[in-house]
C-alpha cells in the first residue's frame, strides 16, 4: 500500500531526524557518542555558551566537523536523492545539519536547523560555506576579521523563518509525506506531520522505534531507514 502511495503522489514531502544520520555514523545528542569532554550539546550548543568561551564552543564544532567529515551517506540518502529525480514535486526537510543529503545527490533540501558546514559573521552576516577539516584557526574569523559561529540553530533560537515557510508550505500542499528518522518529539518539527494530518495527507513513518506519531501515522514501518526507504522507492518506481 505504501509503495501504492508513493507511486502515485506528484507532491511528496520528506522530514528526516537524526536516525538516518546516525545509520551513517554520525553522532546523536541524545547518544553517549554525543558527549565532548564530558559536556551534553545543550551545555554547548547555545549562543550564551558561544558567548562565554567561544573558543570551548568551536572546539566542539571543529571535533563534530572532523566526525561528520569521515562519515558517508547511507542507501537511506541515496534512495532520497533518487526519489528526487523521479518527483520533480519532492520536497525534503531535514532536522540534520550534517549535509549527508547534498552528499548524496539531493538538491532541494530545505535545512531548518541549519548546516554545520555554513559559518555565519557576527561582524558583516555573511553566510558562507567552510568545509575545512580541521578548522586551521579556532575560533574562525571572516575575512572582515569579525568572529564567525557556526551556520547552525542552537536550543533557544528561533528555526530560519524563511526556510520553515517553506516547510509548512510543501507539508500542507504535498499528497503524501514520508518522515524517516526522527523521534517526533522536538519541536517545531514534529509539529509538521500533524499538519500534514490535518489536511487530510497520508503519512508514513519510518523508524526503528515507536514513536509519538506511530499510532497516527497512516502507515508505521520498524526498521532502518537505510533498508527501508531503498525498498519503499524501488518498489514504488516499477509499474
Amino acid at each position: 500500500m505504501a509503495r501504492d502511495w508513493l507511486r502515485s503522489a506528484s507532491r511528496v514531502a520528506v522530514l528526516t531526524g537524526a536516525g538516518i544520520s546516525a545509520e551513517s555514523g554520525v553522532p546523536t545528542f541524545r547518544s553517549s557518542e554525543g558527549l565532548w569532554r564530558n559536556f551534553r550539546a545543550e551545555e554547548l550548543a547555545t549562543a550564551e555558551a558561544f558567548h562565554r568561551d567561544p573558543g570551548l564552543v568551536w572546539a566542539w564544532y571543529n571535533w563534530r566537523r572532523e566526525t561528520i567529515a569521515a562519515c558517508r551517506p547511507n542507501l537511506g540518502h541515496y534512495a532520497l536523492a533518487e526519489l528526487e529525480k523521479q518527483k520533480p514535486g519532492l520536497t525534503l526537510v531535514t532536522q540534520n545539519v550534517d549535509g549527508l543529503h547534498n552528499r548524496a545527490g539531493s538538491q532541494r533540501v530545505l535545512k531548518i536547523h541549519g548546516d554545520i558546514w555554513w559559518v555565519l559573521c557576527l561582524a558583516c552576516n555573511r553566510i558562507t560555506t567552510d568545509l575545512r577539516v580541521p578548522l586551521p584557526e579556532i575560533p574562525p574569523h571572516c575575512s572582515c576579521g569579525g568572529l564567525l559561529r557556526p551556520g547552525v540553530v542552537w536550543f533557544g533560537e528561533s528555526l530560519p523563518t524563511a526556510t520553515w515557510a517553506q516547510a509548512e508550505a510543501a507539508v500542507s500542499e504535498c499528497e503524501l509525506l514520508v518522515v524517516a528518522g526522527t523521534s517526533s518529539v522536538v519541536y517545531p518539527a514534529a509539529s509538521l506531520a500533524p499538519l500534514a494530518r490535518s489536511r487530510g495527507v497520508r503519512v508514513i513513518e519510518i523508524n526503528t522505534e515507536e514513536t509519538p506519531l506511530s499510532g497516527a501515522a497512516a502507515i508505521s514501518l520498524r526498521g532502518p531507514s537505510g533498508e527501508l526507504l531503498p525498498l519503499l522507492i524501488e518498489s514504488a518506481s516499477k509499474e
